[in-house]
């Protein structure tokens, strides 16, 4: 259940990335929602890091959370935001998701 636990985080984490993205091309009323929106997935993240960490290891844990928020701002990027697919990034980013699936295979 912890593992469970730690993807949504990551996952929560790769939201508050794209709240900021969206923040940052929006102003007055519609950035401040996303800011808050921010805020919210940003707190629920934290609070399920830590409940994760009640049962996996701390290096652990936080490597794999911010794997799978970099990975997931990423695939954000590319898809929200039109950022550049090269193969240098798929690649970057195919070894980062091996690494995280390496990490969960040896805890």
């Amino acid at each position: 259940m912890s593992w469970f636990i730690l993807i949504i985080a990551g996952i929560f984490e790769a939201a508050f990335a794209f709240c900021l993205g969206k923040a940052k091309l929006h102003t007055g009323t519609p950035a401040t929602v996303w800011y808050i929106g921010f805020l919210i997935c940003l707190a629920i993240s934290m609070v399920l890091l830590v409940k994760a960490t009640q049962q996996l290891p701390i290096g652990t844990a936080y490597a794999v959370w911010t794997g799978i928020g970099a990975v997931g701002s990423v695939i954000f990027g590319i898809f929200a935001f039109q950022e550049p697919v090269t193969f240098w990034r798929i690649f970057f980013l195919t070894t980062l998701i091996g690494s995280i699936v390496g990490l969960k295979g040896v805890s």
